[in-house]
């Protein structure tokens, strides 16, 4: 960085980088943690010069140079191996029922960090210093040590400036272990509704980040104790299930985030895991066998694709989660005996997402029974072991027919058309029953099937 704040000094300008850089710089000296190491290539840094001010000064030195933020004060460059983010000081706040922030600009590093989210990111080392100089005005760096979370400014304030700063306070609440402030706490409780000015796609983006630090849990019950999830995700504290006094379970909320703490840091499957239970509200019963939610796999599935189109998540991950919650009950079937073929239809059916099933359904165990949690690993990984067996002998993954289309038209002398395609349904359920068979036992099942056929009713 030192070309970069040479210039900004020679054109008289000072210089200060920001953000969580600095935050994570001083974190690894007070609590060395894999979570926060520095990232060293992409800078955030901020300064009293004006937007074509920075853009005069870095365009010499940059290989590339954007400015689709400069109406923000914003202007990006990277040079060498670094990104920057480089941005007029400002102080910048949400008008009423507005997505866009108004933008003020000043020339006080101290008015910038002022608007900024919580203390711990309210720092800034001025680099244009003969030696890297430390402002924090707000006791940011205390913050950070003893683990408090709090805003520069009132609460309120800070969050109607921009209200996702609700979201991210649970994000950093479970990544880093802080403690809110009770008047944060009491401010995101009372402006919960404020969320509904924040465009889906941020509020998917902030929910993602939460998800895939390495435990989310406290994040997690912070979105629900505040009521803040109810303006993007309901579901969650449809979860809170009112315990019948005589037909107890399980409390399904805790239950859930049990299960995203115990799942893999995959955003596919820690996203399954928040979802693959929200059908229990809508599926429960009680009878004489107690308390029961049959197909709430169903019903779960279908509720979390509604939920995450309207967070505007790609279609590709809506599919995936979807299917991964819809599947999540197959396993429990296996500890009553698979044979080869039901191994084949489960590998089938969960096609490329099997490892993140897999996966899934192992951390949806969190019973406290030790034997019931022991006897549960090892169904699972004896029908790995099965898996793992069936592969080496099959092509499990890309299960087919053992003819293809153009061979079924040829043996049988038909076109293209529905009778072909039943056909090769037959020969798929032969090939997951049975295994694979060679070319002339599958023209043997074929002119079987064929022979069984209503010719007058397929024409």
């Amino acid at each position: 960085m030192q070309p970069v704040s040479a210039a900004f000094a020679a054109s008289g300008h000072r210089l200060f980088l920001v953000g969580g850089v600095v935050r994570d710089m001083f974190l690894a000296e007070i609590d060395p943690d894999p979570e926060s190491e520095v990232v060293v290539d992409d800078y955030d840094l901020t300064t009293d010069a004006l937007p074509e001010e920075i853009r005069k000064i870095v365009s010499p030195l940059a290989q590339e140079l954007w400015t689709q933020g400069i109406r923000f004060g914003t202007v990006g460059c990277l040079i060498g191996d670094n990104r920057c983010e480089i941005t007029t000081h400002r102080a910048e706040e949400y008008l009423p029922d507005s997505r866009k922030p108004d933008v003020q600009y000043s020339t006080d590093v101290i008015d910038d960090l002022s608007r900024r989210d919580f203390t711990m990111n309210a720092m800034a080392l001025e680099i244009t210093s003969e030696t890297p100089q430390l402002i924090d005005p707000f006791d940011g760096f205390n913050d950070l040590a003893t683990r408090r979370l709090r805003t520069p400014v009132e609460p309120e304030q800070s969050f109607a400036d921009d209200p996702l700063r609700m979201m991210r306070a649970a994000r950093f609440i479970a990544r880093f272990g802080m403690t809110p402030d009770a008047d944060l706490v009491a401010a995101v409780s009372s402006m919960a509704d404020r969320m509904q000015i924040v465009s889906a796609e941020r509020i998917r983006d902030e929910l993602c980040k939460l998800m895939v630090v390495n435990d989310p849990s406290a994040g997690l019950w912070f979105l629900h104790d505040t009521g803040l999830s109810n303006t993007f995700l309901p579901e969650l504290a449809g979860l809170r299930l009112e315990q019948d006094p005589v037909h107890r379970h399980k409390d399904v909320l805790t239950h859930t985030i049990a299960v995203v703490a115990k799942a893999p840091a995959r955003e596919r499957v820690r996203l399954a895991a928040l979802f693959h239970d929200v059908g229990k509200p809508q599926t429960r019963a009680i009878g004489e066998s107690g308390v029961s939610f049959h197909h709430h796999e169903v019903v779960g599935a279908r509720m979390t694709r509604e939920r995450m189109r309207g967070l505007k998540f790609s279609n590709e991950m809506v599919r995936d989660v979807t299917e991964l919650v819809y599947l999540h009950l197959r396993f429990h079937t296996f500890g009553s005996g698979w044979t080869d073929a039901a191994v084949r239809r489960f590998v089938r059916d969960a096609g490329p997402l099997l490892d993140d099933l897999m996966d899934l359904t192992r951390s949806d165990c969190t019973t406290r029974n030790q034997k019931k949690a022991e006897q549960l690993d090892a169904d699972l990984d004896q029908l790995a072991a099965r898996i793992a067996d069936l592969q080496s002998r099959e092509e499990l993954a890309s299960i087919r027919p053992d003819l293809n289309g153009a061979e079924v038209m040829e043996h049988l002398g038909l076109p293209p058309g529905r009778v072909v395609g039943e056909a090769l349904a037959h020969l798929l359920e032969l090939r997951m029953e049975h295994g694979p068979l060679t070319r002339e036992q599958a023209l043997v099942e074929l002119d079987s099937w064929w022979s069984s056929q209503d010719r007058d009713s397929i024409g």
